[in-house]
């Protein structure tokens, strides 16, 4: 399948990076980068293999990194909602079509 971003996955996605860079430098948020990539791959190769958590909405959990990220199938594709820490805010992209 298609790989689809919501608009603000690129905010989720800059932010978490900043952070590593500045906690730790480049190496460790590319090799987040790297980790996401690889598990959005993942998501389009076998979408179905994830369960569904909240009304239509699939969870993929990052293996090094306490990050997730949501998304749904829509028709072809799949349609990335949000990157999130497991722990902080809960309900962020949620309201995210």
């Amino acid at each position: 399948m298609l790989l689809e971003f919501q608009p603000q996955v690129a905010t989720d996605i800059s932010r978490i990076m900043d952070y590593y860079e500045g906690v730790a430098g480049p190496k460790l948020a590319n090799e987040f980068y790297s980790e996401l990539r690889s598990s959005f791959q993942k998501a389009a190769d076998s979408p179905e293999t994830y369960d569904i958590r909240e009304h239509d909405l699939r969870r993929v959990n990052l293996e090094r990194f306490p990050y997730h990220f949501l998304f749904r199938i829509v028709r072809d594709r799949v349609r990335i909602l949000v990157v999130r820490h497991h722990r902080r805010r809960p309900s962020l992209g949620l309201h995210r079509r």
